[in-house]
């Protein structure tokens, strides 16, 4: 933590990106959990105005 690196290149502190932690694959992955969430808000509502059809339906009204 103190002191000069472990040599004097700098090898310490060397750090390599693996597969996927690139600024790309984020933007990727964040449009992918918005329409992931859209899509499951709207299959949501769906499924609830189609009980709610249903419900009505069954009571006469």
């Amino acid at each position: 933590m103190f002191g000069r690196p472990k040599n004097k290149n700098g090898e310490a502190h060397r750090y390599y990106l693996l597969p996927g932690m690139g600024r790309a694959n984020r933007k990727r992955r964040s449009t992918i959990r918005f329409w992931t969430i859209l899509v499951g808000l709207i299959t949501g509502l769906a499924i609830g105005a189609a009980f709610y059809i249903a419900h009505r339906w069954s009571m006469g009204y």
